[in-house]
């Protein structure tokens, strides 16, 4: 059997079991599987990432720092945009296809022992978070940066004991197995705080950085504060996306270049500078960062499907934005750093989200909005979401399609449409509500059918020399 082919027979097994937001919280099943396994999971040291928004970006950060300093880096981020093979990336580039499929083979034995034992069986992010952990630990690499599912404290990437973790800014999701309250929320998400470690702490709402400050207390974690013990000094808009100055733990960074667009970006990467910072003090009691490091890292920063120009004439951006907190920094960010006559929006939503909310964040944004659905079960109906619409912009704004690539045609064609005194050309696109739309749109819009090509080296000499097999 070909590669391509027990490729997708993998997917497809791993798809068919109990679906990632069908979440059961518990780490007896993941405890036990990381026990049969091993507990390749404590193979290396881990840097853990959490939060409501920023997971993704702030992990892509670190993980560049980190290769930039000669570390070999294994980091597991979710959902993912267009290949599962994303979400289990080593020292910057997805797994190959062969190597998913020998890591799922390797698993997958101890993952039915474990199936047999439980009343529920495990998950598709469950089974996932394992073959990550079996590949790091096979590679192997010198630092996991782990990203949280879901909460935290019964995650199950939280078998691992992180020596740092990171927490990015929290906000109302997924309330209905976190909590319905910012405090609440916290409360689960500072549970990847261990006892020793180092706290890397994003701006939070009050109530929640006293939970968290609370919870580093009583484990003896140190605490790192953005806007105390570290942030962002300055930021000016550049070309593609923005120069900054950081100040991290252990030194100030000038005329830092960062291709994202946003003040939370800024935000994100200043917990990067911090979590490295902090990584290397407990592993080597480095000092500062050498600032051409830095620099070098940070440029060559990507986040796919965070305000991600994809196509230009119209300019066509898109984005992954899921909750109204996100969406509020989304729409910021483009308020900021372009400049559209007219900006047309294509808005696909999962039905269990706060679709009001994220809809009310854009409606100040954009002219007109066209509504559709994704390719999730999940998805919003058109016409369901067609109403929220039509209530907070007005039946006038809103248009809908009962597929994708049809709003995209739609939405083109009114960015196309001459605005007065600024004639054609002068209009956007924004592809929004979810990951699996922005997905959606980059397989539709990119190149290569969307997929992901490996990140850039960063020119840092590695500590370590391996062969072209070892890497595939």
């Amino acid at each position: 059997m070909d590669i391509d082919t027990r490729m997708r027979e993998v997917e497809l097994e791993i798809i068919s079991r109990r679906p990632e937001h069908s979440v059961d919280l518990a780490l007896d099943r993941m405890t036990e599987l990381v026990g049969l396994l091993g507990d390749p999971q404590r193979s290396s040291p881990v840097i853990h990432i959490t939060g409501t928004n920023g997971k993704t970006s702030t992990a892509r950060m670190s993980d560049a720092l980190l290769r930039g300093r000669g570390l070999r880096t294994g980091r597991f981020t979710s959902p993912h945009l267009v290949s599962i093979r994303e979400r289990i990336v080593v020292d910057g580039a997805p797994i190959s296809p062969e190597r998913f499929v020998a890591a799922y083979d390797e698993v997958i034995p101890y993952v039915k022992l474990v199936d047999e034992r439980h009343p529920v069986a495990m998950s598709f992010f469950e089974v996932l978070t394992g073959m990550a952990f079996a590949v790091f630990a096979d590679t192997p690499v010198d630092v996991m940066i782990l990203e949280v599912g879901v909460g935290g404290r019964l995650d199950c990437t939280n078998v691992a004991d992180g020596v740092v973790a990171v927490i990015t800014p929290i906000s109302l999701d997924h309330t209905r197995l976190l909590g319905s309250t910012v405090e609440e929320i916290a409360a689960e998400k500072a549970g990847i705080i261990k006892p020793g470690a180092v706290a890397v702490l994003a701006q939070q709402p009050l109530g929640a950085a006293e939970i968290l400050l609370r919870h580093a207390v009583e484990v003896g974690a140190t605490v790192a504060r953005e806007g105390v013990e570290f942030g962002v000094l300055s930021r000016e808009q550049a070309v593609g996306g923005q120069q900054l100055t950081l100040r991290g733990l252990r030194g100030t960074y000038e005329d830092v270049y960062l291709p994202l667009f946003g003040l939370h970006q800024a935000g994100n990467a200043a917990c990067a500078l911090a979590a490295v910072e902090a990584f290397a003090g407990v592993m080597d009691d480095a000092g500062a960062l050498d600032v051409d490091l830095v620099r070098k890292a940070f440029a060559k920063v990507s986040s796919p499907g965070r305000l991600e120009v994809i196509r230009r004439s119209p300019t066509i951006i898109i984005d992954a934005a899921h909750n109204p907190a996100g969406m509020a920094a989304t729409a910021a960010a483009i308020e900021e750093a372009f400049t559209f006559a007219r900006l047309t929006g294509v808005f696909a939503a999962s039905g269990d989200k706060d679709v009001p909310g994220i809809l009310a964040e854009l409606e100040p944004l954009l002219t007109d909005i066209v509504v559709t659905r994704n390719s999730s079960d999940r998805s919003l109906d058109p016409e369901q979401t067609a109403e929220l619409a039509a209530e907070i912009f007005g039946e006038d704004r809103v248009q809908s399609a009962a597929r994708l690539d049809d709003a995209i045609e739609i939405a083109v064609a009114l960015a196309d449409e001459p605005v007065a005194e600024t004639g054609p050309g002068s209009g956007g696109v924004l592809i929004t509500g979810s990951v699996i739309t922005a997905g959606d749109a980059r397989r539709l819009l990119g190149p290569a059918g969307g997929e992901l090509p490996p990140e850039p080296p960063v020119n840092q000499p590695s500590r370590h020399s391996f062969t072209a097999a070892e890497l595939s």
